[in-house]
């Protein structure tokens, strides 16, 4: 794929003036403050479907799949160890081998103003009055969609969205969580007191998930990201999150319990990766995946993954950051089964029974091993595997991770690093067993690579192997990898100010290898 060149012709809004205007009609949803009229109810909220539609799809970007590719697919599904390219990229001096290419990394945050923040905007005026529950389902989208935008950048524009001054000021990430878990208050109370109810769902033709306006469901998935949001204070405002994660969990409806609360996007067109892996050759497995899957004998490698064409019946991933040659790792392992559908899983069940794990560790409750074993098991059921190879698995107390060996150039080869054994251990230290936890939940979470950089970063886990080409010039470590994403070059060129209190407020050079807020380098 030429991707270069995708990105030159390519025509977006990125910039948070820009992002307003992308609204076309801004001005005149912004005056709506009367909320919709009785004819949106009778048009079946057809005024509000639309921008629905554009904020389901954009919190992951489903079309152009190139437009994937540099939201996501060249940033966190790389950094997170899930993927790997082939392609030597911009002469093989790019995001891979941590010189990063502000062409690329500025469309997250453009796809996160113009396509999800100014759409929520819209519906927010339109709803939020005469119909809070499409205003509090909006509300829980936006917060899906903006943690990813603090968790790549740092500040962002959170609570100053829609501000016409000249400069529009960015919250620090910690006001920006702050801010994001008053939002999840108020659309639980909304969709909590709806399911309460029993009222007949008027969110359902809106709604793009497997969710069918699921009032409870909704308020489940808001408590899942409100612990998820809670786990990331664990180590930088411990009080908070405290009262947080027991808001989420003691909250009526609860979280995830079930893999039929996963909040899964129905899209119109397969995964994106399923084109870019399948299609185009652009991204394969990595060698971290070979490494703990194949180590594990873990039977998810078979959904996750295609066979290698280079070796019969292997599965065989790259190593990233190394010196590519043209085509020579084309053959190895493609991303498989998990991306041929177009149902695409934004949060699991399984990724929530693995963060109660670690609340439950961080506690000191026995009820560590259930809530891992518990992640393990809806993991192994959502992949279509069964509960007796869950239990299985779950009891394997011999295998590891296994040495990594490249069979095109063993420069690349590499002894294995993350080495944890899978069954529980009620005599480990703190740091083994959120090893433990941490590594399922990378394997869980698959192919979803943001939120696994994400938790990478948090806690160092899994345990991955370092790049060996840095064309970085020496800003961001080999060994501690891109710890976040520049601000965008078009924030700089249309808000100045405001960039310059984001960098105020990220308390470090605005670069790659600086710190976010919830990464300190420790645990416990």
């Amino acid at each position: 794929m030429k991707l270069n060149n995708k990105i030159k012709k390519a025509a977006i809004c990125v910039s948070l003036l820009a992002a307003v205007s992308c609204t076309g009609d801004f001005e005149s949803v912004n005056t709506n403050s009367a909320g919709a009229s009785d004819e949106l109810l009778a048009q079946d909220f057809g005024n509000v479907k639309a921008p629905l539609k554009v904020i389901f799809n954009n919190i992951l970007v489903q079309m152009p799949e190139w437009k994937y590719q540099v939201q996501q697919g060249l940033q966190g599904d790389i950094w997170s160890g899930y993927m790997a390219t082939g392609t030597a990229f911009a002469s093989g001096s790019n995001n891979t081998t941590y010189n990063l290419i502000d062409g690329w990394n500025g469309f997250a945050w453009g796809s996160a103003y113009s396509d999800v923040m100014a759409n929520v905007y819209k519906v927010e005026q339109l709803t939020k009055e005469k119909y809070p529950q499409v205003y509090g389902m909006a509300l829980v989208l936006k917060v899906q969609a903006m943690h990813r935008i603090a968790d790549i950048y740092g500040p962002c524009v959170y609570s100053k969205f829609g501000s016409t001054e000249k400069t529009v000021e960015y919250d620090s990430q910690q006001e920006a969580y702050m801010n994001m878990l008053k939002d999840l208050d108020t659309a639980v109370g909304i969709l909590s007191a709806a399911a309460d109810s029993g009222e007949k769902s008027i969110i359902a033709s809106s709604d793009k998930s497997t969710y069918a306006g699921d009032y409870a469901k909704w308020t489940r998935l808001a408590n899942s990201l409100r612990l998820r949001l809670a786990l990331r204070l664990a180590k930088v405002d411990n009080a908070t999150y405290k009262a947080e994660s027991a808001k989420a969990l003691n909250q009526k409806y609860g979280v995830m319990s079930t893999n039929a609360d996963s909040f899964i996007l129905v899209s119109d067109t397969k995964n994106p990766i399923n084109t870019i892996s399948g299609g185009w050759g652009d991204i394969l497995m990595s060698a971290d995946m070979e490494s703990i899957l194949g180590g594990y004998n873990d039977k998810r490698i078979t959904k996750y993954f295609d066979e290698s064409a280079i070796v019969t019946g292997q599965y065989k991933g790259v190593r990233t950051g190394i010196q590519l040659e043209s085509g020579a790792h084309s053959k190895f392992s493609r991303v498989g089964a998990v991306v041929k559908t177009n149902q695409i899983v934004f949060m699991s069940t399984a990724q929530v029974y693995l963060m109660r794990a670690e609340v439950a560790l961080r506690e000191g409750s026995a009820l560590a091993k259930s809530y891992y074993e518990a992640g393990i098991l809806a993991s192994f059921e959502q992949n279509g595997l069964t509960a007796g190879e869950a239990a299985t698995y779950i009891s394997d107390n011999t295998s590891t991770a296994k040495d990594y060996v490249d069979t095109i150039d063993p420069l690349n080869n590499a002894t294995a690093v993350n080495n944890v054994k899978i069954a529980w251990d009620d005599t480990a230290s703190n740091e083994v067993k959120l090893q433990k936890i941490i590594t399922q939940k990378w394997i869980a979470g698959f192919p979803e690579g943001q939120e696994a950089w994400t938790e990478y970063r948090r806690t160092g886990y899994p345990k991955m192997f370092p790049v060996l080409k840095n064309t970085s010039n020496g800003v961001i470590s080999s060994t501690l990898g891109v710890r976040r994403v520049n601000f965008v070059q078009s924030e700089k060129d249309g808000n100045p100010g405001g960039v310059a209190t984001g960098v105020t407020k990220l308390g470090g050079p605005d670069n790659g290898a600086t710190r976010l807020w919830w990464d300190t380098g420790v645990n416990f």
